[in-house]
């Protein structure tokens, strides 16, 4: 005859969940990778970083119908002075998205074009070299970086990773969670149960949270209230799965085994966790495998779910769980709650006037409703007694999530180690994410100061100071305080293809007729670096062809040195190795991160910071190449 269970424990959740995760990091359980087909990779995890295999277009494209064109025979073209173009020779019927033919430059809409025969075609406007063309890696740039590691994958995750030549996508394994309904009182769904019978649910209700985790369900058979027959369960679901949930038997009760077999077959961390609903709850190791005993009520074994299993089933796929919104609302009406445990109270929310009124659902265990009809929980302490009315409480809600906004947002000059910093952040922090908006260094310094950023990447130099980046935060941010990092020193210098065959060597090689350049846009610290050593050189920009056509990245200058599209460019080293391009040597140039003073102390940004001083990082960023990482995290200046 086996003992009557009592409660070893009554613990508060906080204990409860310590004592359980800190058994967990013990454990150190891993689940292994693996390989899937990338349209069959929807909402799984990555277990690696994904880069572009191939650039996306991989050709220059045509991004409207008309007439693909050499820009330079149009020249000239005005309304009042039309230009002929003879078929074949100086132009080309095109659809939108068909390849550029070799030789043409830039596209003609089919509206601005006038058909004078069959072989003639007549414009009244010149054709800028490229407009109206979708360039070879507009979107993606092989070698990019498109999504990194213990990463949730989207739709348009897929989407880009197969426009980028990927095919195959290593993830991690599903979470394999066991449901054990136990209860002689259980039938399956199906028909109307007899009286005493009740049909089991939550196995299912169960399964749906689960999936919704990341995790594979495997529900079992049910198992009769018989102690050999649910340890037995118990031992077999350890075998095939990574968690194990037992559901009903974790009470006080003449039936209720589950506690004991726990511990007779691992071991038994707590049993009892004061909160409301859900204190009959078993936690435990079997076999080196999570056990969790669940209250049979639907609701109490919701909340044990929500609160234990969830964060559990997240951690196993190196995710942080996703956490609620929360709401400032007003009681309605007065609820009297026990001093023995914290209470989860089910509340429904209306606006009225200017304040949210929360209003109390029925708070018993097995009305499953309640969850259905919740909007969200208020959280009652334990030793408090209730809660009084017109008492303004915090409610974590569940319906309309927003979720917590724990993203880096960096706003600013472009450099492919923001890209090593994302994957590390991800890779060392789940719940931490980094997003690059690559816009100049100018443009960094204004959103810094329109308070849109949390910091910006900055290489301006001083053409009066010789100074990088200081001069220019003085005068555009003057009553804003800041910090500014070191992320690195980098060479700049001048892409060219392999082989270099226009024998480019210097600045003033770009004034010659036969090179064409492509330049950074406006407000980038390349574009000023490129002006503060043409205007040394007394060179005139207007000479340089290319000089007013624009890229937003290193990579995708290097993209078009690459495809042919321009002769050469400025930017990293870095970027020109990615993309097998030859490098010109020209400057060594200061990249900072500028960080306003009142994110500095934020968590995110000092997760950021320990990862720019992190070895890890600095072992990726040496293999990239032209980086010199001696002051890398190190404070430069600091404004007064």
């Amino acid at each position: 005859m086996v003992k009557r269970n009592i409660y070893l424990d009554n613990v508060s959740l906080k204990e409860a969940g310590d004592t359980f995760f800190q058994r967990i990091e013990e454990l150190n359980i891993s689940l292994g990778w693996e390989k899937v087909p990338v349209e069959k990779a929807l909402d799984r995890v990555t277990a690696e970083p994904v880069f572009a295999v191939i650039s996306s277009p991989h050709y220059h494209a045509s991004a409207m119908d008309g007439a693909a064109v050499k820009a330079a025979d149009t020249y000239g073209a005005m309304e009042t002075s039309p230009k002929q173009l003879k078929l074949k020779k100086q132009y080309v019927p095109i659809d939108t998205g068909h390849p550029l033919p070799p030789g043409f430059d830039a596209v003609i809409m089919i509206e601005d074009i006038h058909e004078v025969d069959g072989e003639t075609i007549e414009i009244a406007a010149a054709a800028a070299p490229w407009q109206h063309v979708r360039a070879m890696g507009e979107d993606i740039v092989a070698t990019e970086l498109i999504v990194p590691v213990n990463h949730y994958i989207g739709p348009e995750d897929i989407g880009a990773m197969l426009a980028g030549g990927i095919w195959q996508v290593k993830v991690r394994k599903k979470p394999v969670v066991a449901i054990i309904p136990t209860g002689s009182e259980l039938v399956q769904p199906g028909k109307i149960p007899q009286a005493g019978k009740i049909i089991e649910f939550n196995s299912r209700f169960f399964s749906g949270l689960i999936t919704r985790w990341g995790g594979e369900p495997k529900p079992r058979d049910i198992v009769k209230d018989e102690y050999q027959e649910i340890k037995q369960a118990l031992l077999e679901a350890v075998k095939e799965s990574d968690v194990v949930l037992i559901n009903a038997g974790s009470s006080a009760g003449s039936r209720d085994y589950t506690a004991a077999i726990v511990q007779e077959t691992g071991e038994l961390l707590t049993h009892g966790v004061a909160i409301k609903p859900g204190k009959p709850t078993v936690i435990g190791v079997v076999e080196g495998k999570p056990v969790i005993g669940l209250p049979g009520y639907p609701v109490a074994a919701f909340f044990i779910l929500d609160l234990l299993v969830k964060p559990l089933v997240y951690k196993l796929q190196k995710l942080a769980p996703p956490r609620r919104s929360m709401a400032e609302a007003v009681m309605s009406r007065r609820v009297v709650s026990s001093f023995k445990a914290e209470e989860f109270l089910r509340v429904k929310l209306g606006q009225v006037g200017d304040k949210l009124m929360a209003t109390p659902l029925p708070r018993g265990s097995g009305v499953i409703t309640s969850l259905v009809q919740a909007d969200g929980f208020v959280r009652i302490p334990q030793l408090k007694e209730g809660l009084e009315v017109g008492e303004a409480v915090s409610v974590e809600l569940v319906k309309d999530l927003s979720g917590i906004k724990n993203t880096i947002v960096s706003i600013g000059s472009h450099d492919l180690t923001l890209d090593i910093l994302a994957n590390l952040l991800r890779l060392n922090y789940p719940e931490t994410g980094l997003s690059s908006a690559h816009v100049g260094s100018m443009g960094g310094i204004l959103a810094l100061r329109r308070g849109d950023a949390h910091l910006a990447g900055s290489h301006l130099l001083d053409e009066h100071t010789g100074e990088y980046n200081v001069p220019f935060i003085k005068r555009m941010l003057p009553n804003i305080k800041v910090v500014l990092v070191n992320l690195a020193y980098r060479q700049q210098g001048l892409f060219v293809p392999s082989g270099n065959p226009k024998n480019i060597n210097k600045l003033e090689d770009l004034v010659q007729k036969d090179v064409s350049f492509i330049n950074r846009q406006r407000g980038a610290g390349t574009r000023l670096l490129l002006d503060y050593y043409l205007k040394q050189l007394k060179l005139n920009p207007q000479d340089i062809k290319g000089y007013d056509r624009e890229e937003y990245s290193h990579l995708s200058v290097a993209a078009a040195v690459a495809s042919g599209s321009a002769d050469t460019g400025l930017g990293v080293l870095a970027a020109s190795r990615a993309l097998g391009l030859d490098f010109i040597p020209l400057a060594r140039e200061r990249y900072d991160i500028i960080i306003p003073e009142e994110f500095l102390e934020t968590e995110k940004i000092q997760r950021l910071l320990e990862m720019i001083n992190s070895q890890q990082f600095k072992e990726e960023v040496q293999r990239l190449g032209g980086y010199d990482l001696g002051d890398s995290g190190k404070e430069i200046w600091r404004s007064s």
